[in-house]
């Protein structure tokens, strides 16, 4: 029987939001720029959305303008927002030098490299022990050319709550705009766009049981905002690009069903957060990372020192258990979670973390049933790496050469033949580094980033890594 524990990474649809959706999809045909009379209805139908959505977190509707999902919604609004600032400093003539923007080292990937994109002077504030910001660090760390603050309202590894009133009350006073990552926390904790003051604050369907590929960001009247794209006027010019009606209407209906639900879903699963942490913090060195007293009804990262994450991971998915060992934007990376080592943590101790989503559909007998297995399993993984020891093999064993990419999946395979006792000798190709070329967007083929990384695993498995130089064979 399957158990699905990630609901950070995303969460499955609603029956309502799929027949929703499907409903559209045969029955609005037309643009919603349109003017005849199938383009009003697939406007009438996306205004209603937006009216949904826009509740959710107490804005109006023209505040809201849809976006792909949740990386593409907090690029938009940081680089939005700050090519707002140039522009309006440029009208006054005061645009010489460099802004200067403020966030942590705790945020989601899709915030840093907005900011990094963005050719700001970055600052980011000091955290407390469990992941914590305070927001007199902030006022500390405020310049006079200090444009945006940008801090996430939900941790996405951590479930922390942050107090982004406080935060974005302390950046107005010194005239910087305030955006908030609520992708984590919308349909889970109560938002109210106005009473936290922030200027703009993103969101994302696919976190509160509606579907992939939709999103939205709210955008404070009259604040400082310079599109991203150019070439069409939908959106009130803040978006170019025909609006996928369909995915809107079912962020609609997820957002109409997930406020309705607010208080009653949050506090169950907040008592099987509990229940769960609880079972779990019994096995011997488990620790919670993360802020106890303001956290997300449903996430719980804890650490087993001794037991890698990912090991764990895979050996839950193998009982039908899926949870993971961070943010799913990088779970394809076998590097420790930059927000764990932010924390202080060692790589080996962040590396044993796991990251469990509660989500509306989890019971108490999914709480009992995944804590027993994890206890199982932690042993388990433990005990094979005592010392570097192995399992006890059978006398005769079939030999495997595993062809190790340094990825996820030839890690795991590996570590699951291990486990079955076999033999299992490792194998990388040494191609060559196709950083920069059509052959590997990001640099990752058969390069040396790869080869030391299935080393790496290697020696965790205690197998022996061999590496074959077709370098020359393969110019």
């Amino acid at each position: 029987m399957s158990l699905y524990l990630d609901h950070n990474a995303t969460t499955p649809l609603r029956a309502e939001v799929v027949e929703a959706m499907t409903a559209a999809l045969r029955d609005l045909p037309g643009n919603p720029s349109s003017t005849h009379a199938p383009g009003r209805a697939a406007r009438a139908a996306l205004e209603q959305a937006r009216a949904e959505i826009a509740a959710l977190v107490g804005a109006a509707a023209e505040e809201i303008v849809f976006t792909s999902g949740g990386t593409e919604g907090n690029d938009l609004a940081i680089r939005g927002l700050l090519a707002g600032v140039r522009v309006a400093r440029d009208r006054r003539g005061d645009g010489a030098g460099r802004l200067h923007a403020i966030s942590s080292a705790i945020e989601h990937p899709s915030v840093l490299g907005a900011l990094a994109a963005g050719e700001v002077d970055l600052s980011l504030l000091p955290l407390g022990p469990e992941g914590t910001l305070h927001p007199e660090t902030l006022r500390a760390a405020l310049r006079p050319e200090t444009a945006l603050v940008t801090l996430a309202l939900a941790n996405h590894e951590l479930g922390n709550i942050h107090d982004v009133f406080a935060s974005a009350s302390i950046a107005r006073d010194a005239a910087a705009l305030f955006h908030a990552d609520a992708v984590q926390a919308a349909g889970k904790i109560a938002i109210d766009v106005r009473a936290l003051g922030v200027d703009a604050l993103t969101l994302s369907a696919h976190k509160i049981h509606g579907p992939k590929g939709v999103g939205a960001i709210y955008l404070r009247r009259a604040a400082s905002f310079a599109p991203l794209t150019a070439g069409g006027h939908q959106e009130r010019e803040r978006r170019a690009g025909t609006e996928n009606v369909a995915g809107i209407i079912g962020f609609g209906v997820a957002a109409r069903l997930a406020r309705g639900e607010l208080a009653e879903a949050g506090a169950r699963i907040a008592t099987l957060r509990d229940r769960l942490e609880t079972r779990l913090l019994s096995i011997a060195g488990a620790r919670r990372h993360g802020d106890r007293t303001r956290c997300l009804p449903g996430t719980l990262n804890l650490g087993f020192p001794g037991a890698p994450g990912q090991m764990v991971a895979a050996a839950l998915d193998l009982e039908g258990v899926s949870v993971s060992t961070g943010s799913a934007c990088t779970s394809g990376s076998l590097a420790p979670s930059p927000v764990l080592l932010a924390l202080g943590l060692s790589p080996d101790d962040a590396s044993s973390a796991i990251r469990f989503g509660l989500g509306r559909d989890t019971t108490e007998r999914d709480i009992d049933r995944v804590a027993a297995l994890v206890a199982e399993i932690v042993a388990r993984v433990r005990r094979r790496g005592e010392s570097g020891a192995t399992p006890s093999r059978p006398a005769a064993r079939e030999r495997i050469v595993i062809a190790m990419s340094g990825g996820v999946d030839s890690s795991t395979a590996a570590a699951l033949l291990v486990d079955a006792g076999y033999e299992v000798i490792g194998a990388t190709l040494r191609l060559y580094d196709a950083s920069g070329t059509a052959a590997s967007v990001g640099g990752r083929c058969c390069g040396p980033r790869d080869i030391e990384d299935a080393r790496a695993t290697a020696v965790k498995l205690a197998i022996p890594p061999h590496v074959i130089d077709e370098s020359v064979a393969f110019q």
